[in-house]
């Protein structure tokens, strides 16, 4: 099954805690955690400084407890254990389907569901709360969407729109017509 994942499974670039203004990235192949490193430094003596790279199998870094303390300090207890999971072999597969294929399935969801989910995470917050998954859910529930619908949801946006009832909506595309209406005979 990790056959079809791609080479790069996992990249994340930051600065070291203060006061360092060193650079860091952390890479998680297939194979490999790849761990590089920049000395940024005005002192003399660290100028000259090459930048450093360590590279480990997943098994020498399950082991390596030297370079599980530095990922920490750098990127955090939560990146660590992502590290760990991907090096052990347990892959979020979720997590790395595109943003279109999870919006499609997303739209199949309960109301309920789509805001626990929207809950989990900040990219499914994210996509919960777009305008492409409501048009999707919008479209499901309605025979039609005319020209007026389409552009007061452009205006409002299409969750602001499917949670508004239809005599408030009716009200708000007879308003929006009379403005353009209104608009077209002072341009004349």
């Amino acid at each position: 099954m990790a056959s079809w994942l791609p080479e790069t499974l996992f990249e994340i670039v930051g600065q070291g805690p203060a006061p360092s203004k060193d650079y860091y990235q952390l890479l998680v192949t297939r194979s490999q955690v790849i761990f590089r490193w920049w000395k940024i430094s005005l002192r003399s003596e660290h100028r000259s400084a090459k930048p450093g790279e360590a590279k480990d199998t997943h098994e020498e870094f399950l082991e390596n407890s030297h370079l599980q303390v530095q990922i920490a300090l750098i990127f955090g207890a939560r990146v660590l254990d992502y590290v760990f999971n991907l090096c052990e072999g347990k892959f979020d597969f979720l997590e790395r389907l595109s943003d279109n294929l999870l919006l499609s399935i997303i739209s199949y969801l309960d109301l309920e569901d789509i805001a626990r989910l929207s809950q989990t995470s900040r990219r499914f917050a994210k996509l919960c709360m777009s305008d492409e998954l409501w048009e999707k859910i919008v479209h499901s529930c309605c025979d039609t969407i005319t020209p007026d619908m389409r552009a007061l949801a452009k205006d409002m946006g299409w969750r602001q729109m499917f949670f508004t009832n239809k005599l408030q909506l009716q009200r708000q595309i007879r308003k929006r017509k009379q403005k353009q209406g209104s608009h077209r005979t002072s341009h004349l």
